[in-house]
């Protein structure tokens, strides 16, 4: 075994995994709060958070406790049977987002498979849409999943090619665009309207001021569902507990996954009222993970840790101390500065060949670990509960790595 040797472990993937991913040359160990390890003791701050999953900071040890005590009692019932902590958790999720019903899942992009057959069920069940015949209005930029179905509604070339024949039943609209909303809307066929409150895989695109409530009052005055995808921009991350609450939108169906579990455990969501959520029927939706009562402590302490630290508040706070700095920096390689809370994002300017990959690798060597998204931007989501002595050393070392290209 070739402990401490970061390119043995980086050589094994790379014989024996698929290369469906392209991660930066650092080889993990250990985490702790807003720190990582790797193999070789190197110390690095984690600006990606596995992509928001990881809000409550690494290895919260109120989440392990709840996760391993759990754990010893029951795993994994599939849901044949009722278990005693399910319940628990659907109340806890409910009376904290204000919906009659929650539908438990595994991934984030399981929960937004789940929003659109809900749709869809609704649309036939409820709306009375013709067999067959119900679209879902999505934006170009969009990210919510990779199943086919989803890629299907991608407008992304890396993420639909070479998959064909895709799942129909699409309108693809601009992102931030009232006037195409309401036009694609004035369909009698349409039956909800998906939308991620900002496109963070993207690279962390926020719309206008006003965009939500407006959207959310169209499919009102339609009967259209409105469905916030909140995997990312959920759980604190944007300074509210919902990025949606911004503008006091309450989503007719909304999505939540990855920070749901601290990124403990893998655990995902959908919350509808009854009229939506019960037109679908036992038999008709499932999962043999999901809800089982690992899920569900994990959940519950995981909800429990944002509202205890006030990670909401305090990513309001840092996220404005971040964008302050970062846009004070004098370097003719950034180009902006953007985000909400602790999703931000800096697009590069490449500039002597230097790229944001060549930043991100930069960054690395004075201990920051952040990763590019399409090419020329660099989204830098740390944990929720960095201090400002922390974000304050960390942006130090990143502007340093910026003065050094």
């Amino acid at each position: 075994m070739n402990t401490g040797n970061a390119q043995y472990y980086m050589d094994r993937e790379d014989r024996f995994g698929a290369h469906n991913y392209h991660p930066l040359p650092v080889v993990l160990e250990r985490g702790e709060g807003v720190f990582v390890w790797d193999v070789e003791g190197n110390k690095y701050y984690d600006f990606l958070a596995a992509y928001s999953a990881v809000n409550q900071g690494h290895c919260h040890p109120k989440i392990v406790a709840a996760l391993v005590e759990q754990s010893r009692k029951l795993a994994l019932t599939s849901r044949a049977y009722y278990n005693n902590v399910l319940g628990e958790w659907e109340e806890y999720a409910t009376r904290l987002f204000g919906y009659d019903k929650m539908l438990p899942m595994n991934s984030g992009a399981e929960a937004d498979e789940t929003a659109l057959k809900l749709t869809r069920k609704w649309a036939y069940k409820v709306k009375g849409i013709a067999p067959n015949q119900a679209k879902i209005v999505v934006c170009n930029g969009n990210f919510h999943g990779r199943t086919i179905t989803i890629i299907s509604m991608s407008s992304d070339p890396d993420a639909y090619n070479d998959y064909g024949p895709y799942t129909p039943g699409f309108i693809n609209i601009p992102y931030n665009d009232i006037p195409a909303l309401e036009k694609a809307l004035s369909d009698p066929t349409v039956a909800g309207f998906l939308v991620e409150p900002i496109q963070a895989e993207a690279g962390v695109y926020l719309p206008e001021d006003g965009y939500l409530k407006k959207a959310a009052e169209l499919c009102k005055k339609h009967q259209v569902l409105f469905l916030a995808d909140e995997v990312q921009t959920g759980l604190a991350r944007t300074g509210k507990m919902l990025a949606c609450d911004h503008e006091g939108v309450r989503p007719d169906i909304l999505i939540l996954g990855k920070a749901m579990s601290g990124g403990m455990y893998p655990v995902s969501c959908v919350l509808a009222d009854d009229p939506i959520m019960l037109t679908i029927k036992p038999g008709e939706h499932g999962s043999t993970y999901g809800g089982n009562p690992v899920a569900a402590k994990v959940a519950i302490t995981a909800l429990e840790v944002i509202q205890e630290e006030k990670l909401a508040d305090n990513a309001s706070r840092m996220g404005e101390l971040f964008r302050r700095e970062m846009k004070a920096v004098k370097s003719d390689l950034i180009e902006v500065v953007r985000g909400k809370g602790l999703l931000n994002a800096i697009a590069i300017k490449p500039r002597n060949g230097k790229t944001a990959w060549d930043v991100c690798l930069a960054m690395k060597k004075n201990g920051i670990l952040a990763k590019p998204t399409h090419e020329h931007i660099i989204r830098f989501t740390p944990p929720l509960i960095i201090t400002e002595a922390q974000m304050r050393d960390a942006i130090a070392r990143i502007s340093q790595t910026f003065a050094e290209l």
